[in-house]
């Protein structure tokens, strides 16, 4: 008989491969142990089977169209309840149904058509300008937008909340405006110098509160919104003085801009385009490069992510803080000099600034504070703001509808926790859409 319990085998030597039978032609129960079957290697599932998977989940891309979605059923709730006509069918739905839906279906589809109309392509326009306007008017509303709102992301990456790009951007005007109308330069040059202008002034405003950030721990979003002020009513003074106010006008405007410092239209003189929208798309890829290739975006992120453990690593917190906020100037600088180097005005006003600034902040926030999201975000404010013209000629909808549309948007874009109970989004993906949040900001 075989001993029940065999000697098991020195540990240097190699186990046996097959373990031995006993009479009855089974496997012995510790031969089996020394060499467990391993399981089968599971399938790799198809590229159509991730697809699906991901579709519903709580990433970035689908709560941003989802977001987009909500936002757009909410404002159509607006168009209908705004509509007095639409309203009225509303009396008699139990009796009429069909009324109050066909027209609150005309209202909304007859807006939101004229929004698309406006932003991207009339398919009932005749002619090349007639047909490539929507699209011109949108490229020139998002140029500006672009500069601001990496004004805000780039402050935002370094641990900074610049409420300043309002202010940065009027001193960029201001001084791109007076070198346009001042300095007799030939037509390249010219234009690079109001350019050069524009970001030394948003430049030298950003550096105000960057150093009593870096020197005295005074919070930045107060000096910041302080020099917001200071700016506009440094603007309405300067556009009055001798020299600078258009001497055939009695009201506040200042001389006009010499075409030689004008960015060149792209599609011709009866389009808006300019090239400023080729600048922003330089500066979205310098932005981007800075911050993922540079040692200085290195050190930026380290700050913004926790200045202590900077410090502790060598790198100064002072200079960085410093650093980012004159770059951050110098972008909204370079977004304000497009208000009146670009179409929209060759002149300065009280005004001419609009609110770039501030809309910045939500292009930033939109954008997930990088670079070619800030990029995409300010086009998708561009098509907002060229659609909602036509929407508020065409439909007779308030321009303000518009603002609360891009208001609802950011609102579902930075709840993303709202938009995953909505539509019941996984939770798995969710929690890495919070880190990725988290990382961005």
């Amino acid at each position: 008989m075989s001993n029940p319990n065999p000697v098991s085998g020195s540990p240097d030597k190699e186990p046996a491969t097959e373990p031995e039978l006993t009479a009855t032609g089974r496997a012995d129960r510790g031969a089996t142990m020394t060499s467990p079957k391993q399981p089968a290697p599971e399938p790799r599932p198809s590229l159509d089977r991730l697809f699906l998977d991901n579709l519903w989940a709580a990433n970035t891309v689908t709560v941003t169209i989802l977001a987009l979605v909500l936002a757009m059923l909410v404002g159509a709730v607006l168009i209908i309840v705004s509509d007095p006509d639409v309203l009225a069918t509303y009396g008699y739905i139990t009796a009429r149904p069909t009324d109050a839906l066909n027209a609150s279906w005309t209202v909304v589809s007859e807006a939101y058509a004229n929004l698309f109309k406006g932003a991207v392509f009339d398919p009932e326009a005749s002619g090349f300008t007639a047909a490539l306007s929507p699209i011109s008017e949108t490229l020139t509303y998002t140029a500006p937008l672009v500069f601001t709102g990496l004004s805000v992301a780039l402050a935002f990456r370094g641990g900074l909340f610049n409420i300043g790009a309002q202010g940065q951007a009027t001193m960029g005007v201001i001084l791109a405006a007076v070198a346009g109308f001042a300095l007799p330069l030939p037509p390249v040059v010219h234009l690079v110098v109001a350019l050069i202008a524009g970001a030394v002034g948003g430049a030298v405003w950003g550096f105000v509160p960057g150093i009593l950030k870096a020197r005295t721990g005074a919070h930045e979003v107060i000096n910041t919104i302080m020099l917001n002020y200071v700016a506009v009513y440094f603007l309405s003074w300067v556009i009055v003085q001798n020299g600078v106010q258009n001497p055939d006008r009695s009201d506040a405007i200042s001389r006009p801009v010499d075409s030689s410092a004008a960015f060149p239209r792209l599609l011709g003189d009866d389009l808006r385009v300019h090239a400023g929208i080729l600048l922003a798309v330089l500066a979205t890829w310098a932005v981007a490069w800075l911050l993922t290739r540079s040692t200085l975006g290195f050190e930026l992120r380290a700050v913004g992510a926790n200045p202590d453990a900077a410090r502790t690593a060598g790198i100064s917190v002072t200079k960085t803080y410093v650093l980012v906020m004159v770059i951050a100037g110098m972008l909204a600088g370079l977004g304000g000099s497009q208000m009146v180097l670009g179409s929209t005005a060759n002149a300065l006003t009280p005004l001419v600034i609009a609110q770039i600034g501030f809309d910045g902040i939500l292009v930033a926030l939109l954008g997930r504070v990088k670079p070619w999201g800030v990029l995409l975000a300010a086009l998708l404010f561009g098509a907002l703001q060229a659609g909602g013209n036509r929407m508020q000629s065409y439909s007779g909808i308030s321009l303000e509808l518009v603002t609360v549309l891009q208001a609802l948007i950011v609102i579902f874009i930075a709840a993303p926790a709202l938009v995953k109970a909505i539509f019941q989004l996984r939770a798995a993906r969710a929690a890495r859409l919070q880190t990725s949040l988290a990382k961005g900001w």
